[in-house]
């Protein structure tokens, strides 16, 4: 079995990111924004373990990886929650809809 080369990692990594910033620069709904957030950092995962091949020890990037995976589980759950909130008194989870901050 041959080695999967590393820029095929960082391709897909690069990819992931884009879409998502996409996806959080064009999308109005705030739970697909939240979406469009998680698949950066999946991005951004793909790129730490890629990069670790690289390091001596090939440990590093992967624990790195595990912890943006649990604060990004922390910041999904805390984001949801706002987002439920959110909806609970305005009735819209569209960003565009809540302007009442901004007066």
């Amino acid at each position: 079995m041959q080695p999967v080369d590393s820029h095929l990692f960082l391709i897909v990594g690069a990819a992931l990111f884009s879409i998502g910033l996409a996806v959080v620069l064009l999308k109005r709904h705030a739970i697909v924004v939240l979406m469009g957030i998680e698949l950066m950092l999946n991005g951004v995962n793909v790129n730490l373990v890629a990069f670790s091949q690289y390091d001596p020890d090939r440990l590093q990037g992967q624990m790195l990886a595990l912890f943006v995976m649990v604060v990004a589980a922390a910041e999904s759950a805390v984001a949801l929650a706002i987002v439920l909130q959110v909806y609970r008194h305005f009735r819209t989870a569209q960003l565009d809809e809540l302007n009442e901050l901004k007066q």
